[in-house]
This record gives structure tokens, C-alpha cells and sequence, in this order.
């Protein structure tokens, strides 16, 4: 059975608020263009592209949670459509680091004594080079869990990339009361102490962590700027030729 008229016209209307929004949106009007692609969804809600467009807008505006709602309901509507799963594949591959940092932040406001979203965020911002706000969280981390020993490796690992070695220090102090023999932490202390031109005692925290994993941490070596310092100097050299 085909669709009434009264149904034909809704969906008339549904486009052109459609299309109204499309023009509001590319004028940079992004609050207008939001409601004039609700106002087409309410006329139809099966309207595939006025959920995909909305979904953009709210993109624009840093709502991502929104967005990623309605590019999931136009591919909902839409399975076997290409531009759906396009949109959608675009829309992750640019936007899903921002939304996870966004949905931490929530986490973290929502519940301010849970260390877990706090510690997941600083790691976020230590792969993006922002030290100096995971150094904010880390400490807030190791506040609410004294005893987390990734929580003072990471805050160490934070303080030195700052340049600021005595404290990074400490946080290795904390660390290594936790877990003393681990290959990552070691290698972070030598790392600290060759940046610091402390040589022997760099050596000696890199010869345990070449105990614990050799290859591993050759490797690292090969491409870590931190240790350029100590590079070439025959004690270094003789001591990760060692076999």
C-alpha cells in the first residue's frame, strides 16, 4: 500500500527543512541549521539524510555524542548504504580521540573520586605531548591511589618530558617501592639520568632493564633520542652490545 497524502506531504515538508538546514549550516548558522533538521526528523523520522546532516552539525559544534547518536540512527535506517557507512567511518576516524577525551572529562565530573577515567585521560595526553595536563591528573591519580604503581611511573615519565628532573625522580622513588624490577621503569630511570648527565647511574638502571628484557629494550634504544647523550660513549656501547 503506497503512502497517503497526508504522509506525502509530511515528507514534502521533511525535505524542505531539509534542505533549509543544508543552507543554514553551510552559512555557518549551525543552532539554526539543528532545528530546522529536527523539525524534518519529527515530519520524518525515517529521513536517513536529515539524520546524517544533523549528525554533522553536531559534529561542527563538538557535541560528539549527539553526532555519533545520529550517524548510528542513519545507518540504522540505511544499512546497506554506502554514504551511511562512509559518514559514519569519517566521522570515527576524525572525532572518536576527541569524544574519548570528552567522555572522560564526564566520567571525571560525574565521579570525582575515581582515579580509573582521571589516569585513562593523562595517558591520552601524554600521547598527544600534553605532559603538563597529565602531570594535573596523574597527581590527583596517585592522591586517590598511593599505592598505583602506574600512576607514579606515568606522573615520573610526565615530569621528566617537563624537564623537570628531581621530581620526576621522586615519582621513580615511589615507583620502584611498588615494583622495583620492572623493565619500564628502569629504562624510564635511565632515560631521567641521561638526560640529566647523571652517566653511571643512567648505566646502571639501563643494565637492569636490559637483564629483564635484552631485545626489547634494544630496540627502544635504537630510536630513543633521550639516551643521544650517552650514545657513543664506549662504556654505553659495550654495555648494549653486550650479549
Amino acid at each position: 500500500m503506497g503512502r497517503d497524502t497526508k504522509g506525502q506531504d509530511k515528507i514534502v515538508r521533511s525535505d524542505e527543512h531539509n534542505s533549509r538546514g543544508i543552507e543554514l549550516a553551510d552559512r555557518g548558522w549551525l543552532d539554526e541549521a539543528i532545528k530546522e533538521f529536527k523539525k524534518a526528523i519529527d515530519l520524518d523520522p525515517t529521513s536517513a539524510h536529515a539524520h546524517d546532516n544533523l549528525a554533522t552539525v553536531y559534529s561542527e559544534k563538538k557535541l560528539y555524542a549527539q553526532a555519533l547518536e545520529e550517524y548510528l540512527t542513519a545507518l540504522k535506517l540505511e544499512p546497506d548504504s554506502p554514504t551511511a557507512h562512509y559518514n559514519l567511518a569519517c566521522f570515527l576516524a576524525t572525532h572518536a580521540h576527541d569524544m574519548a577525551i570528552e567522555q572522560y572529562k564526564d566520567a571525571i565530573e560525574l565521579d570525582p573520586q575515581d582515579p580509573l577515567a582521571r589516569h585513562e585521560l593523562a595517558a591520552m595526553l601524554m600521547d598527544e605531548g600534553d605532559y603538563r595536563g597529565a602531570i594535573a591528573l596523574l597527581n590527583e591519580v596517585v592522591r586517590l591511589e598511593p599505592e598505583n604503581y602506574e600512576g607514579w611511573l606515568d606522573l615520573g615519565i610526565s615530569y621528566a618530558q617537563k624537564g623537570f628532573y628531581q621530581e620526576a625522580e621522586r615519582c621513580y622513588v615511589k615507583a620502584r617501592e611498588l615494583n622495583p624490577d620492572d623493565v619500564l621503569l628502569n629504562y624510564n630511570v635511565a632515560a631521567l639520568y641521561s638526560l640529566w648527565d647523571r652517566r653511571a647511574d643512567a648505566l646502571t638502571a639501563l643494565r637492569k632493564a636490559l637483564e629483564k628484557e635484552p631485545a626489547k629494550v634494544r630496540s627502544w634504544l635504537a630510536a630513543d633520542p633521550m639516551f643521544d647523550g650517552l650514545k657513543g660513549a664506549p662504556e654505553f656501547e659495550q654495555l648494549v652490545s653486550a650479549k
